[in-house]
């Protein structure tokens, strides 16, 4: 057995808004949220991705311009963090400044369906992950219904995928994410939960984002958002038994070491 085992990637998260479920505010100055994105690294992430838009259930958007404002010195700041970076934002404009100020990956809960997106994602020739998401984060959550919750998002995703290699987009730099808690209920974030293997063997990496979730708050007492890191670190244990290739969490040092001591365990066996 190596000294580290090999786990998930962990996707430290940088919220530059004053309106994110869990920490809207915290890091909204510039200074701030580079020093919390510095830590995330000091912590053991592999990963940032650093955003400047709510999409909680509710949120209202902000214009290009603001986004624009928000991100960009984060980003430059971040650039020689040493991890990849990640641009999570909804807007092709967005996503173009952001490469250029050093991200690496357009982490998309619309999935790349603004007009233009998938062409801008070939020209900038950059890695893309795709997300589901039902409605609008202003109406997400307010009746999600489903035939089938896992085969349409499977087949939301995969149709997605199909659309952006059709605008040139190679298949090696194309993610996929169920989007728990984006227009789902209880029984569907865990029927989506429960099938993660079988959404990450279609040849596309997996990236899976639970932290802090509402539907924890669900299942136990209705926990704050800052109550539920033993939730949190459940579901991307089970991300990680299921075939997660990262997740996207708040908790960076006690997910890495959850992973760690997980994948430990299992090159024991």
């Amino acid at each position: 057995m190596s000294d580290r085992p090999f786990r998930p990637l962990v996707m430290g998260i940088v919220n530059v808004t004053p309106d994110s479920f869990s920490d809207g505010g915290r890091h909204g100055e510039t200074a701030s949220a580079i020093a919390h994105g510095k830590a995330l690294v000091a912590a053991g992430a592999d990963w940032l991705d650093i955003g400047g838009e709510s999409t909680r259930p509710g949120a209202v958007p902000v214009s290009v311009a603001d986004e624009l404002q928000r991100v960009i010195p984060v980003m430059e700041g971040l650039s020689g963090a040493g991890v990849p970076l990640s641009i999570d934002t909804m807007k092709p404009a967005v996503a173009e400044v952001a490469m250029k100020a050093g991200a690496r990956l357009w982490n998309d809960v619309n999935a790349l369906r603004a007009d233009g997106a998938p062409q801008m994602a070939a020209n900038l020739m950059c890695e893309v992950c795709l997300m589901h998401m039902q409605g609008a984060p202003q109406t997400m959550q307010e009746n999600p219904v489903y035939d089938d919750v896992v085969g349409e998002v499977e087949a939301f995703l995969l149709e997605r995928a199909d659309a952006v290699m059709a605008a040139g987009v190679p298949k090696e730099k194309i993610w996929l994410d169920p989007g728990i808690g984006f227009g789902k209920t209880l029984a569907h974030n865990l029927a989506l939960m429960a099938a993660l293997s079988r959404l990450a063997g279609h040849g596309f990496p997996l990236l899976f984002g639970a932290s802090r979730k509402r539907f924890i708050a669900a299942l136990d007492r209705d926990a704050a958002a800052d109550e539920r890191l033993g939730g949190s670190i459940a579901a991307a244990l089970h991300a990680a038994a299921s075939g997660a290739t990262m997740v996207r969490v708040h908790d960076v040092r006690e997910t890495v070491q959850a992973l760690t001591v997980h994948a430990a365990i299992r090159e024991a066996d």
